[in-house]
């Protein structure tokens, strides 16, 4: 019974040292930093160095902190030009625990340091990009731009200015000035940039409005010029019918006046030959067209018109 209870005992005490022994290492890695606390106060600096450490057990604890670069991005925030456009920026920058000893002691965790740089980089932001004028904002170089008339939409003027400073410059600005306040509670940021300008929504409303007016002037105006050309062309046409119609009319004319000249000659011929017989035959065509079973004539009985009917030599 004693064997036993001392094997028991000897068990417990065995688990009992390797839980102390567990509880006073721990191991950090390549990506992570750990600072050391006891009874909530950090003892020494803050351990960076990969490996396996000790601590006293149960009575210090280890806060473990990312040494990578970590992301941050903002939510869309509205501010004011210096033109007095309203727009909404975002922004996002990349950031690390520089000095984790005063990470932790003003900071506390990665949330924590997150809502921090929510008010330093957006504060900034609004504070720089509201000394600017919007195409500072929009653009980074003073480089020439093809202008069409199709693009008339843009706000030529603005597309002309010359800029002092440009969007790319204004993020070195803000984090520059990001710069500043960070290392207070330790952390560096790198790399500030302007990731999204958009207009406000009453803004954009104008700013569709009035590309909807734009494009509908262009539309009339290729409207207009297509309605002048149409009426050149079918000016063109009826000029082009009127002088082929007139040529037409003219070798029909000198035609006609051939075969009346012709058909002269032919019965001047006839004629010639005998006279009585073109007579006779110039009578019968007479005949022909007027007399017709409804027509009604009136002759005295010397007529010449009937003289053939009456003539009896002729049978």
């Amino acid at each position: 019974m004693k064997a036993q209870t001392r094997n028991v005992l000897l068990i417990v005490l065995a688990v009992a040292v390797l839980f102390v022994l567990l509880d006073s290492m721990f191991i950090v890695t390549e990506t992570n930093q750990v600072i050391v606390t006891q009874f909530g106060e950090p003892r020494g600096g803050a351990v960076t160095k990969p490996g396996i450490h000790l601590k006293t057990p149960f009575i210090q604890k280890t806060n473990f902190f990312e040494k990578r670069w970590l992301e941050w991005d903002s939510d869309p925030t509205q501010i004011p030009t210096r033109d007095k456009k309203y727009i909404w920026v975002e922004t996002y920058c990349r950031w690390r625990i520089s000095d984790p000893l005063v990470y932790f002691q003003r900071v506390g965790d990665e949330r924590n340091a997150q809502s921090r740089l929510d008010d330093i980089v957006d504060g900034v932001t609004r504070n720089i990009i509201a000394k600017y004028d919007l195409i500072e904002i929009v653009r980074s170089s003073n480089r020439a731009f093809e202008i069409s008339e199709d693009a008339s939409i843009l706000d030529i003027s603005a597309v002309a200015m010359k800029i002092q400073t440009g969007r790319e410059q204004l993020s070195h600005i803000i984090l520059v000035e990001v710069d500043k306040i960070t290392p207070q509670f330790g952390v560096e940021v790198r790399d500030v940039r302007i990731k999204r300008v958009n207009y406000v929504d009453e803004v954009q409303r104008k700013v569709f409005d009035r590309m909807i007016a734009e494009r509908q002037r262009i539309a009339s105006k290729y409207r207009s010029e297509g309605d002048g050309k149409s009426a050149e062309i079918r000016g063109q046409k009826e000029r082009e019918l009127k002088k082929i119609q007139s040529e037409a009319y003219r070798k029909s004319q000198e035609i006609k006046g051939k075969a009346d000249a012709e058909a002269t000659r032919v019965y001047a011929q006839a004629y010639n030959l005998d006279p009585e017989f073109y007579q006779f035959m110039k009578s019968l065509d007479s005949y022909r067209t007027s007399l017709t079973k409804d027509t009604w004539m009136f002759l005295s009985t010397d007529s010449e018109f009937l003289k053939y009917l009456k003539d009896s030599s002729i049978r």
